[in-house]
């Protein structure tokens, strides 16, 4: 049969040919694999590490714009006081402070933010009195519950002083924060706070302004090498929804330059634009002083309450040394319901209810005050005053408010005479716009 023995033959042909073909692949698979086998590995490039996203930066809004950015941020501040009023006094007194007087109480700008790490920071200066000043300008850092502050602030001295003068309830401040000298200065403090503990305390030299290179100024430029220490306790503990406050504080100052810069204490009628001074001690040869106060207020509802005593002993080196007493008790209410805040010690700002504009009147106060100044003690006549103060602070939107203020102030050895007399009253109105963010 020749057709399968042909079939048979071509497929053995056929086989030696493959057989040949895998033999040759199988030889050229060796030969490369030799090859691949005497060349180096190449490692295989990593991928570019993946770097972290920059934290979004946001914008708020609270009077100012605030810029957020991670554990950063920056808010601007600002402050507007225009300030007007009558001093009336009896027609014997030749002063020019009486009659109307206005000036642009402060014009204010800065800024203040955190820094990360617990680091922050706040920077203000002040044009007042038609001069440019350094206000808050220092440095911060916060861990837990401490507090670190480094530069030009106020050193803890009373309630009434620390309160911030667009949130008082009067237009101006306790008669003794003024006449004992109450102002910031350049120092280290230390505040801790737990509960409704505080405790601060720091050492101090002199304001920034009084460390200026004008040897020639009335505190010595930098020649003034004056130094004190200074601290205050606050108890605030809240009873239901009272909310009260207890505190004591303690002052000591080392002026080290007895001679040429002897002290004076003294105060206004009130009215910060009536710059005379109705009580005035002579100028005292000192080389140091102390004070202490003590501090009770408290808010339940709409009703606040708030009262001090402080006692200022001046260190002569002669004589006697003279002590001088300050304090004032106050009452208020607001009468459209709203509670005055507090925080940190001290009374702070209130947001009105229902602002003017969002269908409310804004917020209404009013409030009574009691103030007494004594600048009379061993040989030193500085003269005393017993002033009762009426307020009306109406605050239409939060960060503004109109401030009307009445004021009945009855001296006794007053350095300004009224012809022979020195015992006598005045009266004063004062009215204030001030915007504060």
């Amino acid at each position: 049969m020749p057709l399968p023995a042909v079939a048979q033959a071509i497929s053995e042909t056929e086989a030696q040919e493959l057989r040949a073909q895998i033999a040759t692949l199988k030889a050229q698979v060796d030969r490369l694999e030799a090859r691949l086998g005497s060349a180096a590995p190449t490692p295989a490039t990593p991928p570019p590490p993946v770097q972290p996203a920059a934290p979004a930066t946001s914008i708020g809004w609270k009077g100012g714009p605030v810029f957020s950015s991670g554990s950063a941020s920056f808010k601007v501040k600002g402050r507007i006081q225009y300030d007007a009023g009558m001093l009336m006094t009896p027609p014997s007194v030749q002063d020019r402070a009486k009659g109307y007087s206005n000036e642009l109480r402060r014009l204010r700008l800065g800024g203040e933010g955190k820094l990360g790490g617990g680091f922050g920071y706040k920077l203000e200066t002040e044009l007042s009195d038609n001069g440019v000043d350094l206000v808050d300008t220092f440095i911060t850092y916060e861990t837990g519950k401490w507090l670190v502050t480094l530069g030009n602030h106020n050193q803890f001295q009373s309630l009434d002083e620390l309160i911030g003068d667009t949130t008082g309830s009067v237009m101006e401040r306790a008669a003794f924060t003024d006449a004992f000298g109450f102002e910031r200065r350049l120092g280290l403090s230390v505040q801790y706070q737990a509960g409704p503990l505080l405790a601060q305390a720091g050492i101090f030299s002199d304001s920034a302004d009084s460390l200026t290179n004008d040897a020639d100024g009335p505190d010595g430029g930098d020649e003034n090498n004056s130094y004190g220490v200074d601290g205050r306790i606050v108890f605030a503990p809240k009873w239901g929804d009272t909310q009260l406050h207890f505190a004591l504080s303690g002052h000591w100052r080392d002026f080290q330059r007895l001679s040429e810069t002897p002290q004076r204490y003294r105060q206004r009628a009130y009215l910060h634009s009536a710059n005379s001074r109705f009580l005035a001690t002579p100028r005292i040869a000192a080389k140091g002083e102390s004070h202490y106060g003590v501090e009770l207020a408290g808010t339940q509802g709409p009703f606040w309450w708030a009262g001090e005593a402080h006692w200022l002993r001046v260190d002569r080196p002669w004589l006697a040394d003279p002590t001088f007493f300050g304090g004032y008790a106050e009452v208020g209410l607001f009468l459209t319901g709203e509670t005055r805040s507090y925080k940190n010690g001290i009374f702070g700002s209130t947001r009105p209810k229902k602002s003017v504009g969002s269908g409310g009147l804004g917020a209404w106060q009013v409030a009574l005050r009691y103030d007494y100044l004594d600048l009379n003690d061993r040989d030193i006549v500085g003269g005393t005053q017993n002033a009762y103060v009426a307020a009306l602070v109406w605050t239409p939107i939060e960060y503004l408010r109109f401030n009307l203020n009445y004021a009945r102030i009855d001296y006794r050895d007053a350095a300004i005479l009224a012809g022979t007399r020195a015992d006598y009253g005045v009266n004063v109105v004062g009215w204030r716009a001030e915007l504060d963010f």
